[in-house]
């Protein structure tokens, strides 16, 4: 049976309630008689266990494909040339004007 949190904008003490489903919203405060207002509240449900994705896939690779990754980003290190500032050549800035 769910559980639903009221609070009252009398008191404005918060409660929660276990209700079906199919049954009306509670609509005085169990407190003061006030009226009542349905809250939005989080979800407790999580998945545990063996066969769902955050424990059986998520995250996981085969070893053949983490060697792999590793392998192809040290052949890019090392075949990408590094700029360094000798090999940058400075060129004179333009000024727009021609001489004849």
């Amino acid at each position: 049976m769910p559980i639903y949190e009221y609070q009252c904008q009398k008191c404005g003490k918060q409660f929660e309630a276990f209700q079906g489903i199919t049954e009306p919203d509670l609509k005085s405060c169990k407190f003061c008689k006030g009226k009542v207002h349905k809250m939005m509240s989080l979800s407790s449900f999580s998945l545990k266990g063996a066969g769902w994705y955050a424990t059986d896939y998520a995250g996981k690779k085969s070893t053949a494909t983490a060697k792999n990754e590793k392998a192809e980003t040290a052949e890019t290190a090392e075949t990408t040339p590094s700029v360094t500032e000798s090999s940058v050549k400075e060129t004179p800035a333009s000024t727009g004007s021609k001489e004849d």
